[in-house]
């Protein structure tokens, strides 16, 4: 004969099932009423679901390509910084060089070769920049230091300066070793690549760069005191130095234009995208908002309903047949 299970368990038993609800509705009420949102979406909005999912992978798209223009305007920031302290290291020094050779002032004059000299360095240093440990006027040689210090380019463009003839040879040498993508400059003193996939990239040969960098190495090597005869106070190749470093800054000028241009555009974009996220986040809260002070309300009468749950358990525990049936 099978035993009966006393009154008091089998009523225990028949609340075990409510009270696990509780405890479960408890819990999901509990995260909802913290971030304000349904918990089970599916079942909230039922045929309303796919809006929501369309609503929130938009957003997601939204942080995606946020983070990708980021990245593009830091980049660009930092570019522009050292196209600025390039700018800055060379000042008025083409000014300065045009109205020595004018005058024949060899103490102005020197005094402009040993700034040029400084200039270069600082432009290699400035053209080391980095984000992270991506070289930034490297092209895609990312990894590679594009400059070292300037001492080589300085002895090449002495010996050039030494053998030519005259100011014409002198430029044609200059405008293989410089420009030539087989000459000494892009081949063996700048390490990067000539390409780079990154179109917002500056490299440290774009001809901007290679201008300045040209006329401050013929600069570099003008000082009187051992200047090659091409290269006298008087000379033409002198003056074509000068003229040189003056339109390069020009092209520098145009250059960093440019840059600045792509830094508005990315600007511009970063504001749509921000109106594009306060419209999808509008209407996907709309549809998965859940109000936090009603939640509250409901957590708390779910609270008392489970304590008044456990205090039934706990007297039907106690219950016999006799004061069940009395």
């Amino acid at each position: 004969m099978t035993a009966i299970p006393p009154i008091n368990t089998l009523l225990t038993s028949s609340l075990s099932g409510p009270v696990a609800d509780i405890r479960a509705r408890i819990t999901t009420v509990s995260e909802e009423a913290v971030t304000g949102r349904y918990a089970d979406l599916v079942a909230t909005l039922d045929g309303r679901i796919d809006k929501a999912l369309l609503a929130e992978k938009a957003v997601q798209d939204i942080d995606t390509d946020r983070s990708q223009l980021n990245l593009r305007a830091t980049r660009l920031e930092i570019t522009q910084n050292s196209l600025s302290r390039i700018q800055d290291s060379i000042g008025d020094l083409s000014t300065g060089i045009i109205v020595a050779v004018g005058t024949g002032d060899e103490n102005s004059i020197r005094f402009s070769s040993q700034q040029a000299a400084g200039s270069l360095e600082d432009i290699f240093n400035a053209l080391g920049s980095r984000h992270g440990e991506r070289f930034l006027f490297a092209g895609d040689a990312t990894a590679t230091t594009p400059f070292s210090d300037p001492e080589a380019l300085i002895s090449d463009v002495r010996a050039i300066a030494n053998s030519a003839i005259d100011a014409a040879d002198l430029e044609a040498q200059l405008d293989t070793y410089f420009n030539d993508p087989a000459g000494t400059f892009q081949t063996a003193i700048y390490s990067g690549t000539a390409s780079a996939s990154d179109p917002d990239a500056v490299t440290g040969i774009d001809p901007a760069l290679i201008n300045v960098i040209s006329a401050l190495s013929v600069l570099a090597v003008a000082d009187p005191t051992n200047a090659p005869p091409v290269l006298n106070i008087s000379s033409e190749g002198l003056s074509n130095a000068a003229n040189d470093l003056r339109s390069g800054l020009t092209d520098l000028t145009n250059l960093r234009a440019e840059r600045g241009i792509v830094q508005a555009q990315i600007s511009q974009s970063l504001e749509a995208l921000d109106a594009e996220e306060a419209v999808l986040t509008t209407a996907f809260n709309n549809l998965t908002a859940r109000d936090q002070f009603e939640a509250a309300t409901e957590l708390q009468n779910l609270q008392n309903t489970l304590e008044a749950s456990f205090l039934l358990t706990n007297r039907l525990s106690t219950l016999s047949l006799v004061n069940f049936l009395r």
